[in-house]
C-alpha cells in the first residue's frame, strides 16, 4: 500500500485522523489479529503455548519486555516479527529528527516551528518498518550512541551550549513513536546501562548537564542471555526493574517444530529430503540433552540449520561433477556436515579428545531413529539375504545417484525397492537413491550388515 497523500497539518486534521499512542497501537492491531484469526507472529515455531501468550499479555499490559535465552532460540526473531503489529503507516512531522507526531510536538525546536506555521506544518509518512531499531550491544557503545550528545556543528553555527537545539539525537530518542531493540543488553556497559534509567522510567533524557524533558513514547525490547552463562556483564539491577516483562525463551520442544524451523531458515541450493532433514534436527536434540556437550552454551537452531545448508551444498558439488541433472542430498553428505559444524559445539573440559566420537555416535542413534520411524514394517530380509549372499552397494559422495540405483538389481526385488521409496515418497532418481541410502545404513546400525567407508567411497556388504 502506499502512503496516504496528506501532506500538511491542516488536511491531517480534516480527514479525521486520531492521535494514539504507541502501546495503544500495538494493544489495538494486536487484539485485531487476535479476533480476526490472523497469526500475528509468522515464522515463529515451537513458542506457541509458551513465550508467545507471554509476550502477548506483556503488548496487551503496554511493558517492555527483555527475553531471556541461549543462543539460537529465535529472539532476535521474534523481536524483529513485533513490527507487524504497528500501524502501517504513520504520520510524522516532515524534518524531524525524533518522528514526532504532528500533533504532539516534542523536541523544542518543533514545538516553536509548530506554534509558527499551524495548520501549514509539514507532514510526512513513515512506515511501519522505519519505526523499528536494533542496536547490537557492544562494550564500545556509548551514551552518545543510545541517548545523544552536544552536537559541535551545531555549536559552531552559532547556538550556545545551552540551547537544547544543539543536542544530536541518539538511538532511542530518534525511535519515539516506535520500537528499540538492544540485542545482548548485558554486553553494556554498566554507566551506558544507567543512562537508560531515566529514559524508560522518567522519560527525560540528561546530557551533558542538561536535563531535557522529552514525553518520549517507545517502546524498549531487548534479548540477553542467562547470566549464569553470560560472564561478559550483567544487566543491572534497576534497569531490570524497569522491563515489565522478562520472559524466557526455549528452544523447539518438538521434532516436528525443529524441522519446520530447519525448513524454514535453510538456504538449500539443492533437494534435501524430510528424511535428512529429520536426523538434522534429532541429532540437534540429542547434543541438547547429551551430558557431554556444555548446555550453559546450548546448541543453536543455527546449528541444524547450517547442517542442511550444508548437505544440500555437498549435493549439489556431486550433480555438478557427475552430470546429474539435479542435486539430491544423501546420508552420505551428512558425513560432510559433521566435518564443518563440529566446532559450532562446546564440548565439556572433560571429553577432551572425544569430540567426534561424541558426534558420530549422536548422528547414528538420530538416524536409526529416523530410520525406526519410517522404515518400521517392512521387510528387508531380502536385502540382508543378497548381501550376505556376496553382493555389495557402493556410494559415497562422488557416486552419483545413478550409479547407486544401477547396483541395486543384484540385491533383490524390485518390490522392496519400491516399497520403501514409496514410504519416503521418493519420486525422481535422486530421491530414491536417498531413500536407499537409509535403509542400507539402517541395516548397518541394526548389525545386519557390515559397511566399510574411507573418504572417498563407502561400501555395505556381508
Amino acid at each position: 500500500m502506499t502512503a496516504p497523500d496528506i501532506n500538511t497539518l491542516g488536511a491531517l486534521r480534516a480527514s479525521g485522523h486520531e492521535l494514539v499512542g504507541l502501546r495503544e497501537e500495538l494493544r489495538r492491531n494486536l487484539l485485531a489479529k487476535l479476533a480476526a484469526g490472523e497469526d500475528p507472529w509468522p515464522g515463529l515455531h515451537g513458542f506457541e503455548d509458551t513465550v508467545i501468550p507471554q509476550v502477548e499479555r506483556a503488548i496487551l499490559a503496554g511493558h517492555d519486555i527483555v527475553l531471556l535465552g541461549e543462543r539460537g532460540q529465535g529472539k532476535t526473531r521474534l523481536l524483529r516479527t513485533l513490527v507487524g503489529l504497528l500501524d502501517e503507516w504513520s504520520p510524522v512531522i516532515e524534518g524531524s529528527e525524533l518522528g514526532e507526531h504532528p500533533y504532539e510536538p516534542v523536541s523544542p525546536e518543533w514545538v516553536r516551528r509548530s506554534a509558527e506555521l499551524g495548520d501549514d506544518l509539514p507532514v510526512a509518512w513513515r512506515h511501519r518498518s522505519e519505526r523499528y531499531a536494533e542496536k547490537l550491544a557492544t562494550p564500545d557503545t556509548s551514551v552518545a550512541d543510545l541517548i545523544g550528545d552536544v552536537d559541535p556543528m551545531k555549536v559552531a553555527e552559532g547556538r550556545t551550549l545551552g540551547d537544547p537545539e544543539t543536542i544530536h539525537f541518539g538511538l532511542i530518542p530518534r525511535s519515539h513513536r516506535g520500537i528499540v531493540a538492544i540485542n545482548e543488553l548485558p554486553d553494556l556497559a554498566e554507566r551506558i546501562q544507567v543512562a537508560m534509567l531515566n529514559v524508560m522510567e522518567e522519560r527525560d533524557i540528561q546530557i551533558r548537564g542538561y536535563v531535557l524533558r522529552l514525553e518520549l513514547d517507545v517502546l524498549v525490547v531487548a534479548s540477553a542471555n542467562p547470566e549464569d552463562y553470560t560472564n561478559r556483564g550483567r544487566i543491572i539491577t534497576p534497569l531490570k526493574d524497569r522491563f515489565g516483562a522478562e520472559i524466557r525463551t526455549h528452544y523447539p520442544t518438538s521434532l516436528e517444530a525443529e524441522i519446520a524451523v530447519i525448513r524454514q531458515e535453510a538456504h538449500l541450493v539443492a533437494e534435501v529430503p524430510d528424511h535428512l532433514l529429520e536426523i538434522l534436527a534429532r541429532f540437534t536434540r540429542a547434543l541438547r540433552s547429551s551430558n557431554a556437550v556444555d548446555q550453559r552454551s546450548g546448541v543453536s537452531a543455527r546449528f541444524a540449520i547450517a547442517g542442511a545448508e550444508t548437505i544440500a551444498a555437498a549435493a549439489l558439488h556431486r550433480a555438478v561433477r557427475r552430470g546429474e541433472d539435479e542435486g539430491v542430498a544423501r546420508g552420505v553428505d551428512l558425513e560432510t556436515a559433521v566435518d564443518v559444524l563440529a566446532g559450532k559445539v562446546e564440548f565439556e573440559s572433560g571429553e577432551e579428545g572425544r569430540e567426534r566420537q561424541i558426534l558420530d555416535h549422536l548422528l547414528r542413534v538420530a538416524t536409526a531413529e529416523t530410520v525406526r520411524t519410517h522404515l518400521r514394517g517392512i521387510d528387508l530380509a531380502p536385502l540382508v539375504d543378497a548381501i550376505e549372499g556376496g553382493a555389495t552397494v557402493s556410494t559415497g559422495p562422488h557416486v552419483s545417484a545413478i550409479g547407486l540405483l544401477s547396483a541395486l538389481p543384484a540385491l533383490g526385488e524390485a518390490p522392496t525397492y519400491d516399497e520403501i521409496c514409496d514410504r519416503l515418497e521418493a519420486k525422481t532418481d535422486g530421491a530414491r537413491a536417498s531413500a536407499i541410502e537409509l535403509a542400507l545404513e539402517g541395516l548397518f546400525l541394526a548389525q545386519k550388515v557390515a559397511k566399510d567407508s574411507d573418504a572417498t567411497a563407502t561400501t555395505y556388504g556381508a
